[in-house]
């Protein structure tokens, strides 16, 4: 029996305690990946907060709710029929508001705190609503003995955990129930986003660089902005999602054009501006590596439409707008993880290999296989995150232009390389740990959402469209 709509709203505020039970057990008293191990150690040096860092940080933590609301918001909405577009623009503002308060309650803890003897996987519940964070709190930057106030790192990161499922949204636009996305969003970002964070980003900072880490950061493989934790594991978890819910309607039979393509242009524009705060925004500190970072992000999304503009023009005849704003988002995913590693040589190299391969995987591949993602999630954030996570451990090569590697165990903090091989692969098992976690674990979530909820409009409703069928409005009057 298919239960109302209430229940995504009730399973929400029972959220944490969907949690496996004996995390509560496990959990520390520990703070944002820095704070109190830092505190903890006898010989951790004084903190100084810089007021250009606390700046940087804040308009950064705008920049990257900008990208979302309402930059995907927009730039998924034009790429959907005109009976639709009300229905994604709801579904992207409800996830962003959602998430934002499950971070403060729990999100936050589970993402960024010391989880004990299960704190390879996920963090712990000391900082639930955000106990112990208040003015005086701090989160260590990158540099020793440099840090931001926590408030700040919890807002950054805050916007990180409402995009990321929001981008889900693009893979079965059009048909899904907006009360069996909220349910999903609240489980998804709860066992699979927050643990994920946890794994590639947490650790004990440069004062105590040889504490406690996530199992992904234990493996030595870098992700600057989030290749693994956003693009990867919401690309997979699209993939997943838009084979458990169907083909739209129609798909394949039926002309399923975008309704406004200048709103998908004005979205994907936004995006573009707003990826300087998620890229660079995420050195922590306004210096010469956030220079880099916005360097790299514009350079790479450059190429990347170059790239696919061009392939597009030559293989179809005509260069297209969708086309080049695909590109521009396609070198933004793939720069992500090596946005503070890469120099502009190899931003430009790892875009223009995006801006093709995402063309290849959402045209020739997509049709191969026949899955119907509707806004092409999984072949650009998919598949354009694996290929910048895998291209992060080429690009940080002093050799070819790239930052290196910090050794924080160094007096003067040396960067270095490991080598090709050794780099590579532990970017690879990155990968591999993400598309696992997020793969198995959302086909398990999409199952229980259909089970108690049903994932799917019905027919009737899916060819009225979901602005009146799901919310009573029309986005045009």
């Amino acid at each position: 029996m298919k239960l109302n709509w209430k229940l995504p709203l009730l399973l929400g505020a029972a959220g944490a305690a969907l949690m496996v039970p004996e995390m509560a057990a496990f959990a520390q008293d520990a703070a944002a990946p820095v704070a109190d191990a830092v505190a903890a150690a006898p010989e951790a040096p004084a903190m100084t907060v810089d007021k250009g860092d606390v700046s940087w940080m804040l308009i950064s933590s705008i920049l990257v709710l900008l990208m979302t609301v309402p930059g995907l918001a927009l730039f998924y909405g034009g790429l959907v029929r005109s009976k639709n577009m009300l229905s994604v623009l709801t579904q992207v503002l409800a996830i962003t508001a959602i998430i934002s308060v499950i971070w403060v309650i729990y999100g936050y803890s589970l993402a960024f705190t010391d989880g004990g003897s299960i704190n390879s996987y996920v963090g712990g519940l000391s900082k639930l609503f955000l106990a112990g964070v208040d003015t005086s709190t701090v989160a260590e930057t990158f540099t020793k003995g440099v840090a931001i106030p926590e408030l700040a790192f919890v807002l950054f990161q805050m916007t990180f955990a409402c995009i990321t499922p929001g981008l889900i949204v693009g893979a079965f636009a059009e048909r899904i129930k907006f009360s069996a996305l909220v349910l999903f969003s609240i489980l998804w970002v709860t066992f699979i986003y927050f643990p994920m964070a946890h794994m590639v980003w947490f650790w004990g900072g440069p004062s105590a660089y040889d504490g406690p880490t996530g199992l992904i950061f234990g493996f030595g493989a870098l992700d600057f902005a989030g290749g693994t934790v956003v693009h990867i594991n919401s690309g997979i978890a699209a993939l997943v999602g838009c084979l458990v819910v169907g083909k739209r309607i129609g798909y394949g039979k039926e002309a399923m054009p975008p309704h406004s393509l200048t709103l998908t242009m004005v979205g994907a524009s936004l995006l573009w501006v707003g990826w300087f705060g998620f890229n660079a925004g995420s050195n922590l500190e306004a210096n010469a590596y956030a220079a880099l970072a916005s360097v790299n992000t514009f350079v790479a999304a450059a190429a990347a439409a170059v790239g696919w503009l061009f392939v597009e023009w030559i293989i179809k005849g005509k260069p297209s707008l969708l086309g080049t704003a695909s590109g521009v988002v396609a070198g933004l995913v793939a720069i992500t993880p090596a946005a503070g590693f890469a120099g502009p040589g190899g931003a430009l190299v790892l875009g223009l290999v995006a801006g093709v391969v995402c063309f290849i995987a959402v045209t020739a591949v997509k049709n191969a296989l026949g899955y119907d993602d509707s806004l092409d999630v999984f072949g650009v954030h998919g598949v354009g995150g694996i290929i910048g996570a895998l291209g992060t451990g080429i690009v940080v090569n002093p050799a070819l232009g790239g930052a290196g590697i910090v050794d924080y165990s160094t007096a003067d903090f040396a960067a270095g390389y490991p080598g090709l091989g050794v780099q590579v692969l532990a970017q690879l098992k990155g990968v591999l740990v993400t598309i696992a976690w997020s793969g198995i674990g959302s086909f398990i979530l999409y199952k229980f959402v259909d089970l108690v909820i049903g994932l799917r409009v019905p027919a009737d409703a899916e060819r009225e469209g979901l602005d009146v069928a799901e919310h009573g409005e029309r986005a045009y009057n």
